[in-house]
């Protein structure tokens, strides 16, 4: 179904024109990420050179000479890639939430769409405060975990690759990044009638549980990790019912 953006009623859509929607944003969404990989790519090596500083800064602080191995050939140039492939997405994420939101609104009333308007651009600031808040706060705390991990065995000697280590923090940017929409969902859920927010209030202990599950099956096996990305969703989850609660008396 779709609807008439005059009247604000719904009229039928067929399903070729569902398609032509769909086709149409996300060539859109990812024609912005090509230019966002773009200009990133000019800026590569000041991105990884932000991304390599937890790790300098964790080899430093436990008096030990910073080293990330490069052993395969092509190893530079596709870490350089993927770097840029993943702040590319950052970059474009305001465009990208846009459209893929633009799509959600098209079976949505008036009054619907226009909470998609004040959606699309936060969750674009919450997806890149999660990217962000796991490489400035998080990645150093988690390096130094597992740098300063007592093994029990003295030449065990910290040297991983480039890759490795850069596949390890630009993963776990994204899923901070994507694990931060949480607080969209339950807002737009709430706002859309299909959960009410004294069924949220009183699923708190079911909700810690959850993220912990979560949090244990998307970060590495440290406790570090876990509690990180845990403990800030589950504020979030209670400032989503903060946020439904005021919007509700908004509506009153």
């Amino acid at each position: 179904m779709g609807k008439d953006t005059e009247s604000g009623n719904f009229k039928t859509m067929s399903l070729g024109e569902h398609l032509e929607e769909l086709r149409y944003r996300l060539s859109m969404a990812i024609c912005g990420a090509v230019v966002g990989i773009i200009a990133c790519l000019c800026f590569g090596k000041i991105l990884l050179r932000f991304m390599a500083k937890p790790y300098r800064d964790a080899m430093i602080a436990a008096k030990l000479e910073p080293q990330l191995q490069s052993i395969q050939l092509p190893e530079q140039f596709l870490v350089y890639v993927k770097t840029s492939l993943v702040f590319g997405i950052i970059l474009s994420s305001p465009w990208i939430f846009y459209h893929l939101w633009k799509f959600a609104s098209a079976g949505l009333y008036n009054h619907e769409r226009r909470f998609t308007y004040a959606v699309a651009p936060a969750s674009a600031i919450l997806f890149t405060i999660g990217a962000f808040f796991f490489i400035l706060v998080i990645a150093p705390l988690t390096i130094v975990f597992f740098i300063k991990f007592d093994t029990g065995i003295d030449f065990v000697k910290a040297t991983p690759t480039l890759q490795s280590y850069m596949s390890f923090v630009l993963s776990l940017t994204l899923i901070f990044g994507l694990a931060f929409q949480m607080p969209i969902g339950i807002v737009f859920a709430e706002r859309m009638g299909l959960v009410q927010v004294a069924t949220l209030a009183k699923a708190r202990k079911f909700v810690i549980l959850g993220l912990a599950i979560v949090a244990a099956i998307v970060t590495p096996p440290d406790v570090v990790s876990q509690v990180a990305l845990a403990v800030p969703l589950y504020a979030l989850f209670e400032g989503s019912i903060l946020v439904c609660k005021f919007l509700k008396k908004l509506k009153k």
